[in-house]
């Protein structure tokens, strides 16, 4: 275990993120003195914490120590601007200014002390968060030049020469869709459709196995169909940009039951102004011709089938019913079916996986060529099936992530794809990134609308946040309870917050 103890009760999302990046197999705790002195006379622990944080910002400086192999502290300081500015991260209203606010010094200094005693450096430095394509889409469109751009991002976060590069590469593209989209005052769609063939070993998303829930389907749709009922009424006169229909796996909805809720939805919303309407059909043993028939008759334009990885020794070993020639087999029907814009995600560092394993995946994926490909470093997510076989069993890495990373880059280009968006997770492999590739004219809107949060996004179903951008760039949420029975029960309260949020 990492202990960390701070004197303050602030920044601790960021000092714990950036600790476990360098020490990921480590349970990594970060304790205010107070909380530290009431564990003292427990047999929780013993031990003299790792690394002691001092926040003295009113005096005009952060100290931190680091514990020495003979029980001393070695202590470095930095000087950083007196108050309380704890947005440093977003301010770009001149470097020299933002790299002394309190929480830039704080990660630059520990990020320096972190790089010096595990004798390594991150690719992303000490930059935190799920999105780092925001920074330099902020500056550009302060009108800084590419200079600037990379300047900052260097200076302050100590992001490497590859990540500065795709960071700021992407934003120029999202910025270029952006700015062909009406997407102001106006708003996206999300539909939770929450059920799976099966639950995987690393997903931690609202999952009920359909087999077990088949009957209750019918109701939790009426519930859909209900709340496209506030939407039509609320968000009348306003444009609907993208539709993103994800789960969960929405194709474990029969032929008849996806022309019901798209039908509805049709009916209901005007989507006469929607760039894109995506079903996430990820599970290959969920889809039949007679669900893609369906969705082709109902206007969907883009799909997702996700292979996650092209070994069939890891798929039974995720907890994924599929093999790889099933996937084959569902890819090629939607191609016959017309679909002209299909994507499909992978995953790096899965269990058992090394660089060869993810060298064969791309390979056989080049033979397909998908027109969108989504990239993700394995994240373990604290309510998944995964994280529970961590705590058991140890930390697992079969592979450099970084190498897997360059060996899908490189196949995306191969296939003619560039990367058009990315973000960031907690506890993400390797400390690096999930990275959509597309061809040209085929990036998912929806992603960049939803990623870069420009735009509310309107989210139904069991499990969703709903998002509300206001025009000075605020953001407000409301959830829906997780539960399917509970989000069927008390489906106006649902609503009512939704209400309340846009009222």
């Amino acid at each position: 275990m990492i202990l960390v103890n701070l004197n303050k009760d602030k920044f601790k999302y960021d000092i714990h993120s950036l600790v476990k990046a360098f020490y990921p197999a480590e349970d990594v705790q970060v304790l205010t003195t107070e909380e530290l002195d009431a564990r003292e006379n427990t047999d929780e622990t013993d031990n003299a914490p790792d690394i002691r944080i001092d926040l003295l910002e009113d005096e005009g400086h952060i100290d931190i120590s680091f514990l020495q192999e003979d029980g001393s502290y070695k202590t470095e300081n930095a000087e950083c601007d007196r108050g309380d500015n704890a947005d440093a991260s977003a301010s770009t209203n001149g470097t020299e200014a933002s790299l002394a606010t309190p929480k830039n010094a704080l990660k630059q200094l520990l990020y320096k002390g972190l790089c010096e005693k595990a004798e390594r450096s991150l690719p992303w430095g000490s930059l935190t968060g799920i999105r780092p394509t925001r920074i330099p889409m902020q500056m550009i469109y302060e009108n800084k030049s590419e200079k600037e751009i990379r300047d900052y991002m260097r200076g302050t976060f100590f992001v490497s020469d590859e990540k500065m590069d795709l960071a700021y590469n992407i934003a120029v593209r999202e910025k270029k869709i952006l700015d062909s989209i009406d997407f102001k005052d106006n708003y996206s769609l999300y539909i939770g459709i929450p059920f799976c063939p099966t639950t995987c070993l690393y997903c931690s998303f609202t999952s009920y196995p359909i087999a077990a829930w088949k009957k209750t389907v019918d109701t939790y749709l009426s519930c859909l169909e209900k709340e496209i009922d506030y939407v039509a009424e609320a968000f009348a006169g306003k444009k609907l940009n993208s539709v993103y229909i994800g789960g969960g796996t929405p194709t474990t909805l029969e032929p008849d039951e996806m022309r019901r809720l798209i039908g509805y939805l049709r009916d209901k919303v005007d989507l006469s102004h929607c760039s894109e309407f995506t079903v996430e059909s990820g599970r290959p043993d969920s889809i039949t011709r007679e669900k893609l028939r369906a969705m082709k008759e109902c206007g969907v334009d883009r799909i997702s089938v996700n292979p996650q990885t092209m070994s069939d020794d890891t798929l039974k070993r995720i907890g994924r019913c599929h093999s790889v020639a099933q996937f084959i087999d569902a890819y090629n029907m939607a191609r016959e079916e017309g679909f002209d814009n299909i994507n499909m995600d992978i995953i790096l560092g899965l269990p058992g996986e090394a660089e060869s394993d993810v060298r064969h995946t791309m390979e056989e994926i080049e033979k397909l060529r998908p027109n969108d490909l989504t990239v993700h470093s394995l994240s373990v997510k604290r309510g998944s099936k995964l994280a529970e076989h961590i705590r058991t069993n140890g930390y697992f890495l079969e592979g450099d992530t970084g190498a897997m990373m360059d060996i899908a880059r490189e196949g995306a280009a191969k296939m003619g794809l560039t990367p058009y968006y990315m973000y960031r997770q907690k506890n993400i492999s390797g400390n690096l990134e999930n990275t959509g590739y597309a061809e040209e004219g085929k990036a998912g809107i929806y992603n960049i609308l939803m990623m870069e949060e420009v735009q509310s996004i309107v989210a139904l179903g069991a499990g969703t946040v709903t998002k509300r951008v206001y025009g000075d760039g605020r953001i407000e949420r409301c959830d829906n309870v997780k539960d399917v029975k509970l989000y069927i029960e008390k489906i106006d309260e649902m609503i009512d917050r939704k209400r309340k949020l846009f009222g």
